[in-house]
């Protein structure tokens, strides 16, 4: 069964740490953003330096000195070399809750490994993007019907996904677990893991859909079964793992990874899959290889692995980019 006696301490610093991420989930449109110092209180002043330094979200320029490549701007369709500019679609991520993919820096623009990332790649195509904002679930029927020439959404290759449009690789994320300190448990590395335990996790997801699937797996092994709770946004999750109300938070790799070195009182339990993450686009289009081949020249440049490095996730980028990457579901 859980172990609802987490030490005071623990519930102290993860209570914090989510009030915190409240505020910064759903910040005013300023994009003001209080950055959580290790112990779990607001930094201020040279006494919160020290501490501050391991959350602040890193702002060191990864992307203004990489060069364009013109032979690759020439891969592009005549009427986007024309423009200058690719319609991206995304979803805008508030405060510091989704990075390290997406998250507001303190002026309010969107940061992120996949800001870089994207920002690096329109750099060697000489072009610039347009971004426009939508919901997860909207993305890529906006690609589909052409609102949007490209989708990124930390979305994950699946097979059905892979039915309808095209995806060009550019790092490798997964389906992760992270718990509270004080869980009875250190390690969690497959489904059976969660039995007897409260998971919380995001609905309409391949975390929903592998927790469906797997529900079945704790009885075929004489276990207790695992409850889910579903959550649009993160904050709660951390509200419960600091109440004891979640046991424990299935979700991406990444975000998990970051979550457990910036936010006191959790640890990251282990990874049950991976999965291939890419940018969109319409099935047949012939950006899709412009994006790939873009994304193995920052590779051989060695600016990829710079932004993976600032960061802090490195070992979860791609060897190689390609389109249309084999899938596990």
């Amino acid at each position: 069964m859980p172990n609802r006696h987490l030490p005071r301490t623990a519930y102290a610093a993860l209570a914090a740490s989510a009030a915190l991420a409240l505020l910064t989930a759903c910040g005013s449109s300023s994009g003001t953003t209080v950055t959580p110092a290790a112990g779990g209180g607001a930094s201020s002043g040279s006494a919160g330096s020290a501490q501050a330094a391991s959350t602040a979200i890193p702002s060191q320029d990864v992307v203004s000195s990489i060069q364009a490549d013109p032979a690759l701007k020439a891969e592009l369709p005549a009427a986007v070399r024309s423009s200058g500019t690719l319609t991206l679609g995304t979803v805008k991520a508030v405060g510091s809750s989704n990075l390290p993919h997406g998250g507001q820096g303190s002026d309010g623009k969107q940061v992120g490994l996949d800001v870089d990332l994207r920002d690096a790649v329109a750099k060697v195509l000489g072009v610039s993007w347009n971004v426009e904002f939508g919901t997860f679930p909207t993305v890529i029927p906006g690609v589909q019907n052409g609102k949007y020439d490209v989708g990124q959404a930390n979305f994950g290759a699946t097979k059905a996904r892979e039915q309808v449009v095209d995806f060009t690789t550019y790092l490798n994320d997964g389906q992760s677990f992270l718990g509270a300190a004080g869980l009875k448990i250190d390690s969690a590395t497959s489904i059976t893991d969660l039995c007897g335990y409260n998971v919380a996790t995001s609905p309409g997801t391949t975390f929903q859909q592998l927790l469906t699937d797997g529900a079945s797996k704790c009885a075929a092994a004489g276990k207790s079964p695992y409850k889910v709770q579903y959550f649009a946004d993160t904050a709660p999750i951390f509200l419960g793992l600091a109440n004891g109300k979640v046991d424990i938070y299935f979700g991406p790799t990444l975000g998990l990874k970051y979550d457990a070195a910036h936010i006191p009182g959790t640890k990251y339990l282990g990874q049950v899959g991976t999965t291939p993450v890419g940018f969109v686009t319409a099935k047949g289009s012939p950006i899709a290889k412009a994006l790939s081949d873009a994304v193995n020249k920052l590779i051989a440049t060695g600016d990829y692995a710079k932004i993976f490095a600032k960061w802090g996730v490195p070992g979860t980028g791609v060897t190689r980019s390609v389109v249309n990457p084999p899938t596990t579901f």
